[in-house]
């Protein structure tokens, strides 16, 4: 009840603070001005569960109302509330707070019980604490601008799209909180639908899609769980971007929460980068051209999508849904996974300084075999194996480094 209060309270605060009607700006702009309200320093991180966390759902919702959109949260709002629980909730100090997801639909013209779902969560890492890729300076402002400030805005963009222009089925817009703590709000969204499940073609995530390089480099998860996803991709434009497939529907997004209850799933991405995780992710150096590109693309795939018949999404599970267990007590070995690599083993996109990885001796491009006593074969296998150790422990990393399997002593 004191949170709920705090939307109320809030409100007129975060009325105020919102950028003026996006009509003002060009699409770029309006990109630009979202990317950098979200990670100001009076945003604070936007922590689930916390006082920043309430203004920027009101943001969402104040600019879901101004572009028209229905309300499909609790009580006719636009929010979902729900309480934090899970192992993360109580070591970053947000136990049983509430929290909510912002839910917003336009409304099909000719079959509005289907549905088309576009996502991104807008909370952030807070002070970063143990979900800190800083092992310096773990307490202090992590800005979120990438991940996901980035992905926000791009949700916004395509609201307003679809708001000017509907489609034939409805689009369901979904502002995601407790992504960072364990895919909390997505869970508890999927896990109480209101709408049947088969009534959902589709649901594409945006999570960290602001850093689009100079080759243009788009990697997609999950097309391959559905065989329509080939299909749909070979009859719209590129957009001029390198587009990087990937078929798992599985990973550390909200789309994982969709694809666990059967419903095709995408994830848009532009890489990881040494900020990820650290006071560094700020939105200076965001891509807001390279937002709106990818936008621009997602709203040919969602369009494309709106032509099909509504069983022309036929679901295919893509991996074992194994999930990474994390308590107050959670180990890290300071890395970047290099999440397009499809070999065996885990293989190491980059090395946080002052990290356990980087005292073992590791480096960019090693290939994790075995932690311990624990064979390591996917990025999966190793966020399962990081549940087994604890602060302080000492253990032999195994890493493939070309060609050669080299033994490495690494203490957590």
């Amino acid at each position: 009840m004191k949170n709920f209060s705090l939307i109320l309270l809030t409100i007129s605060l975060a009325l105020i603070s919102c950028s003026s009607s996006s009509n003002e700006y060009t699409a770029e702009e309006q990109i630009r001005e979202d990317v950098e309200w979200f990670s100001s320093d009076e945003m604070d991180g936007r922590l689930s569960g916390t006082e920043q966390e309430a203004i920027a759902a009101n943001y969402i919702a104040d600019r879901f109302l101004q572009l028209g959109l229905t309300p499909a949260g609790d009580q006719d709002t636009y929010f979902q509330q729900f309480t934090l629980n899970g192992p993360m909730t109580q070591p970053m100090g947000v136990e049983n707070h509430l929290s909510r997801n912002v839910v917003a639909i336009s409304e099909g013209s000719t079959q509005p019980s289907q549905f088309i779902v576009l996502g991104a969560h807008y909370d952030g890492q807070g002070h970063g604490s143990i979900i800190s890729m800083n092992f310096d300076q773990p307490d202090s402002t992590h800005y979120s601008a990438d991940d996901n400030a980035s992905g926000v805005a791009g949700l916004l963009h395509l609201a307003e799209k679809f708001s000017e222009n509907p489609t034939e089925k409805s689009v369901m817009f979904i502002a995601f909180s407790g992504e960072e703590l364990g895919l909390l709000g997505s869970r508890y969204f999927a896990e109480s639908l209101d709408v049947p499940s088969d009534s959902i073609l589709a649901m594409i995530n945006f999570d960290m899609i602001g850093r689009l390089n100079e080759e243009s480099e788009l990697t997609i998860f999950g097309t391959e769980t559905s065989p329509k996803w080939d299909e749909i991709f070979s009859e719209i434009e590129s957009n001029n971007l390198n587009i990087i497939p990937s078929g798992s529907g599985t990973g550390a997004s909200d789309h994982v929460s969709f694809h666990d209850i059967g419903i095709p799933v995408l994830h848009f991405f532009t890489g990881t980068h040494d900020d990820y995780h650290t006071p560094g992710d700020t939105p200076d150096k965001i891509n807001e051209q390279g937002i709106l590109t990818i936008s621009e693309h997602a709203e040919l795939l969602i369009r494309k999508l709106d032509e099909l018949e509504a069983t022309a999404m036929e679901f295919s599970e893509t991996a074992p849904q194994q999930q990474s267990v994390m308590s107050g007590d959670s180990v890290t070995m300071g890395v970047i996974p290099d999440y397009n690599f499809s070999g065996n083993g885990f293989r190491l996109d980059g090395v946080r300084m002052g990290g356990p990885a980087d005292r073992a001796g590791m480096q960019t491009g090693d290939i994790v075999v075995q932690m311990g006593e624990i064979p390591v074969s996917d990025i999966y296998a190793y966020m399962e194996a990081l549940g087994e150790f604890s602060t302080g422990e000492e253990i032999v990393v195994k890493v493939r480094r070309s060609g050669e399997i080299v033994e490495l002593s690494l203490t957590f």
